[in-house]
This record gives structure tokens, C-alpha cells and sequence, in this order.
């Protein structure tokens, strides 16, 4: 009895640690090019699918999301223009409220303009890695927010590529807008 009680324990303990994995992280392989040089066709990545229940995406961070179209796979790309912001891309560069991207060196320069865009509320502008080959938001569309299934967390497959996804922080984005600026004169 005392035999059956213990596997009887830990098959209920598996179930739950299996329950909480499939709510919180999830596999993926990646079946297009659209984020080369950073993450390569046939690579298999971990994404976390709790990050987002307690926080909104990130400028710079990878996503995984359903597109906004009939698509047979969720798609992976990289987080541009967060919602009310207004994206551009032209001479080469992805401007984002009037202000340049300093893209990383591993970023191909995009080949294409697109207008200038404001994003909707609750929508995000996403772009990927491999700018001249992407369907990715220049295309004209945006991501809803209840579309993204989570943040890219690490590749595990193939061995040789084993590592944590990279994001991106962009810090000349990091200005004084949305924050309260006090000053003041001493007498």
C-alpha cells in the first residue's frame, strides 16, 4: 500500500510539473530566414509564455506571435514601435519617433522606405533581423497585443548554436518622454 501511495505521488507530482511547463514555456523551431544573422532557419528555441501575463513587450525584445493573417506557423520577430509610437524607415534606417535606430553591426540596413506609420493602441510594430527579407510589419500590418504568445528565451537545438536569445535595448530611445521633469532655483 505503502508502494502504490508513493507512485500514486509522484505520477500527481509529474502531472503538475508538466501542466505548469506547457503554461509557462513552449518549443519552437524556426522554419524561415526572416531573423538571420541572429537566430537561423531549422533552430529550436524555448520561449517564455509567463513574461507577458505581468508586463508588456519591450523595444528590441524577440517575440514569438500569431500574424494578423492566415498563417500556418506563429511567426519570430524583433519588437520595433511600441503602440502610439510612430515608425519610419527610409535612407537605410528604422526611425522610430523621429529618431534614428543605432542598430546593432549584425543587422542588415534596409534596403526599402515605408511612410511614416503611427501604431495603434494595443498593437506593436515588429520587424525581422534579416531586413531585406522579412514579412514583417513595413509590409503594413501590426501585431496585437492578445496575438503575441510570448519572449524568445533561449536556442537549444542544434548544439552548437546553445545560447540565450539576443534583445536589444536601443538607449538612444531611452529619453525623457513619459517622465516628469522637475526643475528648480536656489536663491
Amino acid at each position: 500500500m505503502k508502494i502504490l501511495r508513493e507512485v500514486g505521488i509522484t505520477v500527481l507530482i509529474a502531472v503538475v510539473v508538466f501542466v505548469l511547463l506547457q503554461l509557462n514555456v513552449q518549443s519552437y523551431t524556426v522554419v524561415m530566414s526572416s531573423m538571420e544573422p541572429n537566430i537561423h532557419e531549422g533552430e529550436c528555441i524555448v520561449v517564455n509564455k509567463a513574461t507577458y501575463r505581468s508586463s508588456d513587450p519591450q523595444r528590441g525584445q524577440v517575440i514569438i506571435f500569431v500574424p494578423p493573417f492566415d498563417s500556418p506557423h506563429p511567426f519570430i520577430k524583433r519588437v520595433i514601435g511600441l503602440p502610439g509610437e510612430i515608425v519610419e524607415i527610409k535612407d537605410g534606417k528604422v526611425f522610430v519617433n523621429d529618431t534614428p535606430l543605432d542598430e546593432e553591426d549584425t543587422i542588415p540596413s534596409p534596403n526599402y522606405t515605408m511612410p511614416a506609420k503611427k501604431i495603434p493602441e494595443n498593437e506593436y510594430f515588429v520587424l525581422g533581423d534579416n531586413r531585406n527579407s522579412s514579412n514583417d510589419s513595413h509590409s503594413g500590418w501590426t501585431v496585437p497585443r492578445d496575438n503575441i504568445i510570448g519572449k524568445s528565451w533561449f536556442i537549444y537545438w542544434p548544439p552548437s548554436s546553445l545560447g540565450v536569445v539576443k534583445h536589444y535595448s536601443y538607449p538612444e530611445l531611452l529619453g525623457t518622454e513619459g517622465q516628469e521633469i522637475v526643475s528648480y532655483q536656489s536663491l
